[in-house]
């Protein structure tokens, strides 16, 4: 057997770590979540609840808590780490996120929805508009994977331009001129917003999310007899297969 030298296996074991880096660096999880939850009136409890939920399973993902920003239009919010849901601080609060190289962001703001407009802010009175949201995520999240879900009536208008970029998914509750259901002080959730919270937790690509939420909202619609409120999505090149973990 020839003799091998210490220099030589030292050289050898150095090789072969580099060697699978590449492959171990493909099979790890993707990075954390930078997140913003906006609940933008306080006319339903429906709104305060889907933030409230959201936050909770992103922590049961291993989500930091000091990484998700909740904000909300009810001025007696029992936490007082929720912040108050007017235009500035949502914009504010997403133009300042700054995800880590690896980190990803995710901002999910639901409320009613006015068409052709976009999401109402009942704390302030105002509108928050595509193009808004738009320049809040180009200054916050830069190139770095982005999930935007906006749940409202009407809120296809997010889904497109100037809100549309290639590192962008965005997840709308309804078509531009379609109203979404569920805002009834009696519910706990909204259809879109109670579909989309049960989809979340089984992972996979956020195409699955879109797919399977879509279709458990036109399932509610359907038993309600309402007209269907069509949500939509759109899937940025370069986050074609982001997936939610």
């Amino acid at each position: 057997m020839p003799v091998t030298s210490s220099r030589s296996i030292a050289c050898f074991c150095a090789l072969l770590i580099w060697a699978l880096v590449p492959a171990a660096a493909a099979q790890s999880s993707p990075g954390g979540w930078q997140a913003v939850l906006v609940a933008g009136d306080n006319a339903q409890p429906v709104f305060d609840n889907a933030t409230a939920a959201l936050q909770r399973f992103l922590i049961s993902t291993g989500v930091a808590a000091e990484n998700i920003h909740r904000l909300s239009a009810n001025a007696d919010a029992s936490d007082p780490s929720v912040e108050p849901a007017t235009a500035d601080r949502i914009l504010r609060r997403i133009a300042g996120l700054r995800p880590r190289p690896g980190e990803r962001c995710l901002v999910f703001i639901t409320s009613h929805g006015q068409q052709a407009e976009g999401l109402y802010l009942a704390r302030s009175g105002e509108v928050l508009q595509p193009a808004m949201l738009a320049d809040a995520l180009s200054a916050g999240c830069g190139a770095a994977p982005t999930v935007a879900i906006l749940s409202g009536c009407y809120s296809g208008s997010f889904a497109a331009y100037p809100m549309r970029a290639p590192n962008r998914v965005i997840l709308t509750a309804a078509r531009a001129d379609r109203p979404s259901f569920g805002c009834q002080s009696d519910r706990t959730y909204t259809f879109y917003d109670q579909c989309l919270l049960a989809v979340l937790p089984r992972g996979g690509s956020w195409h699955t999310v879109y797919r399977d939420t879509s279709a458990c909202v036109a399932g509610s619609e359907k038993t309600l007899g309402a007209a269907p409120s069509q949500p939509q999505a759109w899937f940025g090149k370069a986050v074609a297969k982001l997936t939610l973990r």
